[in-house]
Formats: C-alpha cells, sequence, structure tokens
C-alpha cells in the first residue's frame, strides 16, 4: 500500500524526534541551532501542523543524520500536505471524521470493536441510512444522504488493489438488534455474510453467553499504520470520538482486542451465527 501525506508526516515526528533524542539535545537547544522556536519544533515532533522542508534539512544536519536519512526525512516533509477524495467536504463534515478519513486513507488494518451497530465499513446504504436518522435527529434528509454518500465512499478502500485487512468482532447485540426494519436488517445480514468471503475481511461474533468481556466501555477502532509506532485507536462517544495515540492507550486497546478475539466465535461459527439470525427475519 503507497504511503499517504498524513502518514507521512506522523512517520517525520517520529524519526525528528529519534534523531533529536540519538543527538542528545533539547527541543529548546534544537530549535535554537536552527532559527525555530521550541513550540514549533515540538509541533513538528508531535505529528502537528505543516512543516517546512528547509528547516527539517537543517535539523537533519545538527543532529548528525546520514545524507541518506537526511534526503529521505526531506521527501517526507515535501510529501507532508493532506490531501484526499474528502478534502472539498471537510467544511460539511465533523472533524472527528475528517480526522478518521485522512488516517483511514492510509491503514494496512483496521481492527474494529462494535457494541452497538454493525462497523460503519461494512453497513449497506439503507442500514446506513437508518442509523444516521437515529443518531442525527436534528438532521434534515439531505444532511443524511450527504453523510451516508461520504460512508459508501469510505467503503471503496474495501475493494482497491491492496485493501488494507479488517478484523471485526461485533457483539450478538449488532446481529440482533433490527435497525431500519426486517428488510434492511436482512440486507445488512446478507451482506455481513457476503464480505467474510472476501480474504481480507474477517469477522467474528460475541456472543452474550461469553458475559462479561474485556470492552464493556464502547466501540473502538485500531486504525494500523505502517509501523506500530503510527497506530491510532479510535473510541466512539456521543456526537463524535476520540483519537489516541500514547504507547500505554495503544497498548491497552491492543490487549482488549485480542481478549475479544480470543472470546469470540470462531469464523465457521460467526458466520453460522449470522446466517441464523438472517434466516429469523
Amino acid at each position: 500500500m503507497p504511503v499517504g501525506p498524513t502518514t507521512r508526516r506522523r512517520q517525520l515526528g517520529v524519526e525528528l524526534r529519534r534523531l533529536r533524542e540519538r543527538a542528545g539535545l533539547t527541543l529548546e537547544e534544537a530549535g535554537a541551532r536552527v532559527g525555530i522556536s521550541k513550540a514549533t519544533l515540538s509541533r513538528y515532533e508531535t505529528k502537528e501542523g505543516t512543516v517546512k522542508w528547509p528547516a527539517v534539512d537543517a535539523l537533519c544536519r545538527e543532529y548528525g543524520a546520514a545524507d541518506e536519512e537526511r534526503a529521505a526525512l526531506v521527501e517526507l516533509a515535501k510529501g507532508a500536505k493532506i490531501q484526499g477524495w474528502w478534502r472539498s467536504l471537510a467544511d460539511s463534515i465533523p472533524e472527528s471524521m475528517n480526522l478518521m478519513l485522512t488516517l483511514e486513507d492510509e491503514v494496512v488494518r483496521e481492527d474494529h470493536y462494535a457494541c452497538m451497530y454493525v462497523p460503519g465499513l461494512l453497513q449497506t446504504r439503507h442500514y446506513a441510512e437508518a442509523v444516521h436518522r437515529a443518531s442525527e435527529m436534528r438532521c434534515d434528509e439531505d444532511e443524511v444522504q450527504h453523510m451516508v454518500d461520504i460512508r459508501m465512499k469510505r467503503q471503496e478502500l474495501l475493494h482497491r488493489d491492496e485493501p488494507p485487512h479488517i478484523w471485526a468482532v461485533i457483539d450478538e447485540a449488532v446481529i440482533r438488534r433490527r435497525v431500519g426494519g426486517r428488510e434492511t436488517m436482512r440486507e445488512q445480514l446478507r451482506h455481513l455474510l457476503d464480505l467474510v468471503a472476501l480474504p481480507h475481511i474477517t469477522l467474528q461474533v460475541l456472543p452474550f453467553a461469553t458475559g462479561a468481556h474485556a470492552a464493556a466501555v464502547g466501540s473502538f477502532v485500531i486504525l494500523g499504520g505502517p509501523t506500530p509506532e503510527l497506530d491510532v485507536v479510535y473510541a466512539d462517544l456521543l456526537g463524535g470520538g476520540l483519537f489516541m495515540e500514547k504507547p500505554k492507550e495503544l497498548e491497552r486497546y491492543k490487549l482488549a482486542f485480542d481478549y475479544l478475539r480470543a472470546q469470540a466465535l470462531d469464523l465457521p461459527a460467526s458466520a453460522e451465527f449470522i446466517q441464523r439470525v438472517h434466516e429469523e427475519h
């Protein structure tokens, strides 16, 4: 999968911090040597905002980076600009969704735990419409359709030449909750059964019989980057979401997902479960 602009920007921040620490310099010392403020350099390293490639070149020289390292980071800086099909829609979508689209465009894998609704990437249009109408009470129909159009567009990443691996653990409540009526739910369950035939989609059902489990606090998704330090967790909140990337946060959610996979039904049993519920509708 090609590395996109946001991933390049995040890689750049990680590498600049690594080189500075290797050189034994503080943020203030390094910034003073190249004529930028401590706050600006901190933003460079924490992956916030844009960067100027001449400053990156100067920093690499002060850090004693090899010519190959310096050239590679300068190229990262030159390519670290936010781009994507959704950018023309940025003013009309929530900020958290804007960031999700940016990150998701470049992931190599996504690990989902869903306790309320089918993950957005796996939803049918009718199901997505019903979810938006229920959760966005003050939106008119045009706004609902606009958001659903974006969700359908997101799903194109499932059909790329090199799609990310989607692993979803779905609570039994999601499978049994009738969203949008009988026919909508039948269509959605059939869609899930079709998706699990794809080699890059793994789906497990977490049955009620499991009892207490590792993620009773709510749905989340781990967005996997090309390297572990570029992973991000997104947790659902009412009216938006929370992004987390600190090592301890990532470790906690990754461990929870491992436990969920172990507690859930295996792949054949999960497909049989969904088929059984589908036949009940």
